[in-house]
């Protein structure tokens, strides 16, 4: 006698769901591409040349390009051995540490821009960084890389230790039995597995630097061929009516954001689920 199959019985109520579900995929898809669409139907070729022309738009991409990178560099730096500490070690006040990496993450990015305003121009500590060692960061292109670094180092982060966590502790106490020292079992079994994890972080943290606007117009401002930046660039072409240029500037960056993303999906996108 045959033995009954597993296979679940699907009724009308679990087609109806289903569908229901993928109705709801398709409407936010369809929404967005919409926007997308738009914006590319309202750019004309005048506005192109301008954006591939322009010096000064051309010198916002190289500083969007080069201080973005330096800042995701900066964040990488801190991210591996914090998230290697907050994954492994539990030292009093774990909870609280926690939260606070997380912390930028979640309150408006407006609040890191003000933030280092005022730490900088109004505490005796910020005067005598920028006075007496000469590090000037309000209004200078080094706050371009401070502070996307303070909006989004909490990813590069957060991701490394989610890498970490993925990482069996069985294989870290087998390279110790073998004679591997601590550090000999992070950089030869734990920093190789969590190592896409640690690249997804990175790339996040560099689409979030490359975009960011609010923080930069109150820290650093949005002064042509110095402090300007192509998200503040789009700010500063609509405000003077030039909507084609500025639309743009904006599909160049949602092509960045497309490319970041799914970069993050092919080398760990299930490493930042649960960020």
């Amino acid at each position: 006698m045959k033995s009954a199959t597993n296979t679940p019985v699907r009724g009308w109520r679990d087609r109806v769901f289903s569908a229901a579900a993928f109705l709801f995929v398709t409407v936010f898809i369809a929404f967005v591409l919409v926007l997308i669409v738009t914006d590319v139907l309202y750019v004309d070729r005048k506005a192109v040349l301008t954006v591939l022309t322009s010096k000064f738009i051309l010198h916002a991409l190289w500083m969007s390009i080069w201080t973005s990178l330096l800042t995701t560099l900066i964040a990488l730096l801190f991210a591996v051995p914090m998230g290697y500490a907050l994954s492994r070690f539990h030292l009093p006040g774990h909870i609280l540490a926690d939260a606070i990496v997380d912390l930028p993450i979640v309150f408006p990015p407006l609040v890191a821009g003000l933030t280092l305003l005022v730490f900088f121009s109004a505490t005796s500590l910020g005067r005598w960084i920028q006075e007496d060692l000469g590090l000037e960061f309000v209004f200078q292109p080094k706050g371009i890389v401070l502070c996307p670094f303070v909006a989004a180092a909490s990813f590069a982060i957060r991701s490394a230790k989610t890498a970490f966590d993925d990482v069996d502790r069985r294989y870290e106490n087998v390279a110790l039995t073998l004679g591997c020292t601590q550090w000999g079992s992070f950089h030869r079994v734990s920093l190789p597995l969590a190592r896409n994890g640690i690249i997804a972080g990175g790339i996040l943290t560099w689409a979030r630097a490359f975009g960011l606007f609010g923080p930069l117009m109150i820290f650093v401002g949005s002064f042509r061929g110095r402090t300007e930046v192509l998200s503040t660039t789009i700010f500063l072409e609509q405000s003077v009516g030039n909507l084609e240029v500025a639309l743009a500037i904006a599909l160049l960056l949602i092509l960045i954001a497309l490319i970041a993303v799914t970069g993050i999906r092919l080398v760990g996108g299930s490493a930042l689920v649960r960020l």
